[in-house]
Order: structure tokens, then C-alpha cells, then sequence
């Protein structure tokens, strides 16, 4: 499946992405085109660094043309890392079933319009959570909406701070996105006709069932394989 990449910021869950779909040489999914509402995003050098092709999102959005950019790629699976503007409705409806997020919390939980990056950190240590996350969705019209297709905890730690805390959930972001993507792009994972999440691994996470140490350590910044990390949601989440 051809894979197009939305992103505003720095792109370190497109390189995430890029890492996973290269290291795999999997044959259900290529990024093919990554587009900015920022022409200096650094998600954009980075797919320029990775020979993919790559565009500027005019903003204010033009869903039609949007959709055209996206047509002109051949893009079959639109992606969503770290795209700060609400996706206008002619795209979620080119798109449905094949539109993805990732969001750091735990939806619906600290989520929607204005919250993005460290605001969402402050906020949970604000409201005193001692648990925040990882979700990855499917899209719809509204920010951070739509059927939730995996989450995964992380604990919010006595002497976190915002930067502390966000670092421990990008390093998860870095780890579940791309599983959840290629489940997508592979077919494991549809959206039915429902509108429920159908499919399986990764499986949606129950907190009360997980294995804390996969996320507990703030030095755990070693990269971990596609491989690893699904035999850990198999082995602990058997179907």
C-alpha cells in the first residue's frame, strides 16, 4: 500500500516510520510522499534525506486540492504524525478507513483542539494522573476522535516534568505507531463498516493488564524491533 505522511513538526515519528518500513522491506507498505503546512518542517528535510518526494499543504487547507495532492502521489493510506491542523472533511471522506493518527495520551483523555505537544504533558501533571499514554486512531472530522485501533500506557512518575514525561511517551509513540501502521497497511487492521476497529495485533491495550516495565524506565531510550515489541503484545496479549 502506497503511504502518504501529513506532518508539522520535526518528524521524529516520520522517521520512525521511515525506520520500520525500510528495516522491514515489507511489501504491504512504501511512503511514497510526506507534505508540511511548514515548508521548513524538519519532517520534510527528512524525507528529502530518505529519497521521498514532498510537498507543502497550503494553508488555510483546501481539502479539494488536498486530496488531489494526495491523488497525485498515489496515495492509497494517508498517516498522520504529528499534524497540527484539523484535516478538512473532504480528505476524512477520500480517506475513511485509511486515515490514522497517533496521539500522546490516552484518548479520550487529554485530547482536542489546543492539545498538542508539551500542553498535553503540563495538563496531565496539572489534573495529577498517574497515567498517561500512547493512542493511535482512526480519523474523523473532529480533533483526536474516531475508533481507537491501539493504546499503550506510561506512568506518570513522583518527579516527572513535561519534558521528562513527553520524552518517555515519544520513545512508546516511536514504538507503536509504525506496528499500527503497517497492521493497516497490511490489511490485519480495517475499519469496518460499523465503524469499530476490526482486526489484530496490535490489540487495544487494557491498563489493568499491562506489563509496566516496557514503559516505567526514563533511561529506556534503546531501540527496540518490530519484532521484539510484537512478541511483547503477543506474549501478553495471546488471541
Amino acid at each position: 500500500m502506497r503511504i502518504a505522511v501529513l506532518a508539522s513538526g520535526g518528524g521524529s515519528n516520520l522517521q520512525a516510520l521511515i525506520d520500520h518500513f525500510a528495516a522491514a522491506g515489507a511489501p504491504y507498505g512504501r511512503i511514497v510522499f510526506v507534505a508540511s503546512d511548514k515548508a521548513t518542517s524538519g519532517a520534510l528535510t527528512r524525507a528529502a534525506a530518505a529519497g521521498i518526494a514532498t510537498g507543502v499543504v497550503a494553508v488555510p487547507q483546501d481539502g479539494n486540492a488536498l486530496v488531489e495532492q494526495l491523488a497525485n502521489a498515489g496515495a492509497e493510506l494517508l498517516v498522520l504524525a504529528g499534524y497540527l491542523k484539523l484535516i478538512p472533511a473532504a480528505v476524512v471522506q477520500a480517506y475513511h478507513g485509511r486515515l490514522i493518527n497517533v496521539h500522546p495520551a490516552l484518548l479520550p483523555a487529554f485530547g482536542g483542539p489546543g492539545m498538542y505537544g508539551q500542553r498535553i504533558h503540563i495538563a496531565v501533571l496539572e489534573h495529577g494522573a498517574t497515567v498517561t499514554g500512547v493512542t493511535v486512531h482512526f480519523v474523523d472530522e473532529h480533533y483526536d476522535r474516531g475508533p481507537i485501533i491501539a493504546q499503550w500506557p506510561v506512568p506518570v512518575l513522583p518527579a516527572d516534568t513535561p519534558q521528562s514525561l513527553g520524552a518517555r511517551v515519544l520513545h512508546i509513540e516511536h514504538r507503536l505507531f509504525p506496528l499500527c501502521v503497517a497492521a493497516v497497511a497490511s490489511g490485519s487492521v480495517v475499519l469496518g463498516d460499523d465503524n469499530r476497529v476490526h482486526g489484530h495485533l496490535p490489540t487495544p491495550v487494557s491498563i489493568a493488564t499491562h506489563d509496566w516495565r516496557f514503559s516505567i524506565a526514563p533511561d529506556d531510550t534503546e531501540p527496540l524491533s518490530a519484532s521484539a515489541f510484537g512478541a511483547d503484545l503477543a506474549r501478553l496479549f495471546p488471541r
